[in-house]
């Protein structure tokens, strides 16, 4: 009993369980409401295609507006090979919706290699193109005469029961999918993308690769409806099966329930289904359907941006007074960190630079930003990199991670050339990073944030539980000694700057990353915690991470770092020891001077 009064006080989980009982028995208690059946069967169908779509648009924030393409396609193909084999079409729904990943693999490696409006545009031009090549290929589709199927079997009495409880199962099975999807390391990939996506690639996400398999994943359901659809209908034409109104429907259950949560676009889905009928019954017909979408899809943008659930959430959180509170940081860096699970042996002395920059530059139109710049870090250092504001450090550390590509010179890590590899290999490789303005995920929650990065490229890790087991224990501990462990579940965007800083560094630490680039670490953070996180910086240094450290706190540089390079005007003027950078007058007069420093010598010497 008191567990039973426990799972009944978190209505997030009990509400829609005890909702889809009642969905589940109602058939049972009124079995001959064949209206209603078929009402409340579209409107799990639309379900199926808002949750599917959600994967795509509300996890990986691109937005597709012909999605209902793979229903069209899931429906002829069930239809066509029913009509030619004499064989129930139902049989033919798996093949449906391999068909519909079939297609949305092969659309979506061609389009989701850029970013933008153009992926947008592109599922627009599908829908379209399914449709002209429906209705003009008629040795295939019977063109505009359609296909027409056999009439189900069974009595008329309960017409539309087995296709109530078969849309009913696609949909538990469609959001089943979606909630093992948003608790893996790819779900976790998919919701970085959509808040920050060049970030995504530095912390290790491939990027293209997640689209592509989000864009199939969110086709398969589809494409199965498609099948039973077809059946249900019993009469497929071109126009009806790839409709425009199919699509802004779809788009407008997401974003009425709330685009981006689990529940959110089934249960706009109903809300439209339902809303749509009476618009036909009592509006005057279909035509009046088209006007109350088009006035809803309006009102939601409007004064519903989030969706209905993330705005009732919201208002609850008000409610209950919840906001993030302070949380002792100064006091947190006392325990040392163990993040790695073998810590690395000392670097030989003779050993090749773990890091090793040869030449680089980049423009932006007329301005040099980077000019031939050199650059080593010797493994198991801490090597300081400063200069005054728009001497190209932080071009430079975006150069070394992939954010931006060079326009000459080359960058070697690990003895290998890796400045034409993209940022997730280069994030596998053990080549973290941290930003000066904090780029963290600013709506997910501050775990999610954590196990979001992929140390590794393989697929079996894309599949493993993300907000439980070892990993998630790990970051839990990691958010511990920086003091913030008690702000696991709260939106990453709602920390002070400070307390995001801190996240930030936890984030890269997650990966066991080889080597650190910290862009201005204490910027932002508490003065009586800034000799903390210098003290963290040594501790993990003897675990054998390697650092290459921002930072314009000067006498923090030079009392943290083996050898510090200096910048000015995008190129290397001197380099060398703190003791010998703290009174070379080149240093000086590049902080202090008007004259333009000559670059350091080619062999690194300081000057």
């Amino acid at each position: 009993m008191s567990a039973l009064t426990a799972w009944l006080k978190q209505p997030q989980r009990s509400v829609p369980v005890l909702v889809l009982a009642a969905f589940a028995l109602y058939p049972v208690i009124r079995p001959y409401d064949g209206y209603p059946h078929g009402v409340l069967g579209l409107g799990f169908l639309l379900g199926v295609q808002a949750v599917s779509w959600n994967i795509i648009s509300g996890y990986a924030g691109y937005v597709s507006l012909g999605h209902v393409t793979f229903l069209g396609l899931g429906s002829y193909t069930a239809a066509l090979l029913g009509a030619r084999t004499g064989l129930n079409p139902l049989i033919f729904a798996p093949a449906a919706g391999v068909v519909a990943v079939l297609v949305a693999v092969l659309i979506g490696a061609v389009v989701l290699r850029t970013r933008g409006y153009a992926f947008t545009i592109i599922t627009i031009a599908l829908l379209f193109g399914a449709q002209i090549v429906a209705l003009n290929w008629k040795g295939l589709t019977g063109g505009g005469d359609g296909v027409t199927l056999d009439i189900p079997p069974w009595s008329r009495d309960i017409q539309n029961l087995p296709f109530y409880y078969m849309f009913f199962a696609l949909l538990l099975l469609t959001l089943a999918f979606s909630a093992w999807i948003r608790r893996t390391k790819f779900g976790a990939g998919l919701l970085a993308i959509r808040e920050d996506e060049g970030k995504a690639g530095v912390i290790g996400v491939h990027t293209t690769r997640y689209k592509i398999l989000a864009f199939g994943a969110s086709a398969f359901f589809i494409g199965m409806g498609g099948a039973v659809y077809a059946y249900y209908i019993t009469f497929l034409n071109p126009t009806g099966a790839f409709a425009l109104l199919g699509a802004v429907t779809i788009v407008l259950s997401a974003l009425l329930g709330g685009r981006g949560t689990l529940w959110g676009p089934a249960l706009g889905a109903l809300i439209v289904t339902v809303a749509g009928e009476l618009a036909t019954v009592y509006g005057g017909g279909a035509n009046s359907r088209v006007l109350v979408f088009g006035a809803a899809l309006l009102l939601v943008v409007m004064f519903l941006p989030q969706g209905l659930l993330p705005t009732v959430e919201a208002w609850l959180r008000r409610r209950r007074g919840g906001t993030v509170g302070y949380t002792d940081q100064a006091g947190a860096l006392v325990a040392r960190a163990i993040v790695l699970d073998r810590p690395r042996p000392p670097a030989a002395p003779d050993a090749p630079p773990l890091l090793e920059v040869r030449g680089a530059g980049k423009r932006f139109g007329g301005l040099v930003a980077v000019d031939g710049a050199a650059l080593t870090v010797a493994e198991g250092s801490v090597t300081g990199l400063i200069g005054p504001n728009g001497s190209g450090k932080t071009t430079l550390f975006n150069l070394i991670t992939g954010t931006l590509r060079a326009d000459a010179g080359e960058v070697h890590y690990a003895g290998r050339r890796i400045d034409r590899l993209p940022p997730w290999t280069r994030g596998h490789l053990g080549l973290g990073r941290t930003f000066q303005m904090t780029r963290l995920f600013r709506g997910m929650t501050v775990l999610e944030n954590l196990v979001a990065p992929l140390p590794d490229g393989g697929w079996r890790a894309m599949a493993a539980d993300a907000v439980r087991g070892h990993e998630a224990d790990r970051a839990k501990e990691l958010l511990g000694y920086v003091g913030l462990a008690a702000l696991a579940d709260v939106p990453a965007g709602s920390l002070s700057y400070g307390q995001q800083k801190l996240v930030e560094i936890v984030q890269v630490l997650m990966t066991e990353p080889r080597l650190v680039l910290l862009d201005e670490p204490t910027g932002g953070i508490n003065p009586a915690l800034a000799e903390r996180v210098v003290e963290t910086i040594r501790d993990l240094n003897r675990q054998g991470v390697t650092f290459l450290v921002v930072e314009h706190n000067i006498p923090m540089i030079l009392g943290l770092c083996d050898r510090v390079t200096v910048f000015a005007q995008g190129r290397r003027i001197a380099e060398g020891a703190p003791e010998e950078i703290r009174t070379d007058p080149v240093v000086l007069d590049a902080y202090l001077g008007d004259t333009p420093p000559e670059p350091a010598p080619a062999e690194g010497g300081a000057r």
